[in-house]
């Protein structure tokens, strides 16, 4: 969530020294809000509605909050209240524009980039995420110079309100509808992951405690899951279909207990079932910070783990023969639309990109701050894709769609990974819940808390599809490329384009080679999204 934004303090000094002292006395006046709706010529409702909607969701969201949730000044206009001017220095530097941008990009999709980069192909992995860098980055600059253009950025609107002016109330549904698609994508992979760490997590501390001395046989502590005989606890192989032997002592009443898939899904209902029926956010807020350190842990854990490993990479079309750590890397293959389907998630930040750039404090700056933040998380991802992918020492055919799946669970480091995410992520989702459900409640009912009844009903409906994909559709690698695929058609291409085209339109500005050009981005948008219907069943 972003920040609460105060207006600047040389702007509001202006606005108070223009008017007279009777001038200033009218504006204590109470405002009749129904007198200040504004109609444009095309009868949609303008800014001054935007506004004064957004005003009733502050006012309804404040009872429910422990701390006192106040509507921030830049929601109102001057015009509307007397504001008294605060010197402030509450506006952030460009590296934490940066740095707030490249955090809010970094989510799961970092643990997917190695198994994306295997269904590409290694060149086409590797130039597919700088493409696909280079086609969100434009979008996202199409939205903040939209909003500049308007001199919307500092008015406390965000794009789909601007969607609702220019394209109409169809396009504000269809921004709404794809936020909260990827809010939901999200709640369904972190139950994914959660059940995942939650396994192997306590795994680790079960094996250790009954056999102190337990290590991964072999000496080796990369594994491939792929290639595993059934078995409820993960004994894995290497790649040449030799299995591994556990090393841990057999115990065929645990292993029925304790199932990643069948059971421990439904066991993480108790744990977090009790969190998300909150009316608060404000504790979970407090526990931002891991996420930062958890995506640190990551890119130093997949460091030690290549220099351990060392790289094992071949080009050369075939095999080595008796040589097991190289294997035959394809350059390309016909399942790219996996990694264009999770690249398109992994850089959408255009629902959030005006919240974190309108409190710039050189707002000339914010093209140049998001051209560095997408270089940073493009940077991340490709290291994280190209390290472990060409480090891993078995068939890349191995790699999963978490990368840790790939390391054995008696792993100190991964443990230490494992059980880190699974309380960042125990933070996080309660979040994904409480947004997702104040979006949704506040649009059907005009109101985040209608009463227990409505949220208890949503968060066990909300809880229930989670449960259902972890136990039916465990791959988070496929519902991260759906989903981003959807959204990064929806929100992140066709709106920004569309509203970038028919500004130029209305302004007499509109060009055939910018139709052409806006209109292939579009189409390319589209194909990804069908692309995920395509490679159904070969990832």
């Amino acid at each position: 969530m972003s920040p609460l934004l105060e207006n600047d303090d040389s702007s509001q000094s202006s606005n108070n020294t223009a008017r007279s002292p009777d001038q200033l006395e009218r504006r204590r006046q109470p405002v009749d809000f129904s007198s200040l709706r504004s109609v444009g010529s095309s009868g949609e409702m303008g800014s001054t509605s935007a506004v004064l909607h957004r005003y009733r969701y502050y006012s309804r969201l404040a009872p429910h909050t422990d701390s006192a949730f106040q509507m921030p000044d830049h929601v109102v206009p001057p015009d509307f209240y007397i504001v008294v001017p605060i010197i402030t220095e509450g506006k952030q530097s460009s590296l934490i524009t940066i740095f707030s941008l490249w955090n809010t990009m970094m989510g799961t999709s970092i643990l997917s980039m190695p198994w994306a980069i295997r269904q590409a192909g290694f060149a086409t992995g590797i130039s597919l995420l700088l493409l696909m860098a280079i086609l969100m980055f434009y979008t996202s600059y199409r939205i903040l110079k939209a909003m500049q253009s308007m001199g919307k950025l500092d008015s406390g609107i965000d794009f789909s309100d601007v969607c609702h002016m220019i394209l109409g109330r169809w396009a504000q549904v269809l921004a709404v509808v794809s936020s909260l698609l990827t809010l939901l994508g999200g709640a369904i992979v972190y139950w994914i992951l959660l059940s995942n760490f939650f396994f192997n997590v306590v795994n680790f501390i079960y094996h250790h405690s009954s056999s102190p001395h337990s290590s991964v046989s072999n000496g080796t502590d990369y594994v491939c899951p792929s290639m595993s005989p059934p078995s409820h606890h993960g004994n894995h192989s290497n790649h040449s279909g030799s299995f591994l032997a556990s090393p841990h002592p057999h115990d065929e009443v645990y292993d029925r207990v304790w199932d990643e898939q069948y059971t421990v899904p439904f066991f993480l209902i108790a744990v977090i079932g009790p969190l998300i029926n909150f009316k608060s956010p404000t504790f979970f807020t407090k526990f931002n910070a891991l996420g930062t350190l958890s995506v640190t842990y990551l890119v130093s854990f997949v460091a030690v783990k290549a220099s351990k490993w060392g790289f094992h990479l071949n080009f050369q079309g075939v095999d080595i023969p008796n040589d097991l750590h190289n294997i035959y890397i394809p350059d390309f293959r016909g399942t790219f639309a996996a990694l264009t389907g999770i690249a398109a998630l992994a850089y959408f930040v255009q629902n959030c990109v005006i919240s974190i750039c309108r409190n710039q404090r050189h707002p000339e700056n914010n093209i140049r701050d998001l051209t560095i933040a997408y270089i940073l998380v493009a940077v991340t991802y490709i290291y994280m894709g190209v390290m472990f992918y060409s480090a891993f020492p078995l068939n890349k055919d191995c790699i999963e769609d978490n990368l840790l799946n790939n390391i054995a669970d008696t792993d100190i480091m991964a443990f230490v990974a494992r059980i880190g995410l699974f309380f960042q992520m125990i933070c996080v989702f309660p979040l994904l819940l409480y947004i997702f459900r104040a979006q949704l409640l506040f649009s059907l009912f005009g109101d985040v808390w209608p009463s227990v009844k409505h949220v208890l009903g949503l968060n066990v409906l909300l809880v229930a599809v989670c449960v259902v994909f972890a136990v039916f559709l465990p791959h988070i690698g496929s519902i991260i490329g759906f989903v981003g695929a959807f959204c990064g058609f929806s929100y992140a291409i066709l709106l920004p384009c569309l509203v970038h085209m028919r500004t130029l339109f209305n302004n007499g500005e509109l060009s055939i080679l910018t139709v052409v050009f806006h209109s292939t981005l579009i189409l390319l948008g589209l194909a990804n999204f069908i692309g995920q219907f395509l490679i159904l069943g070969k990832t």
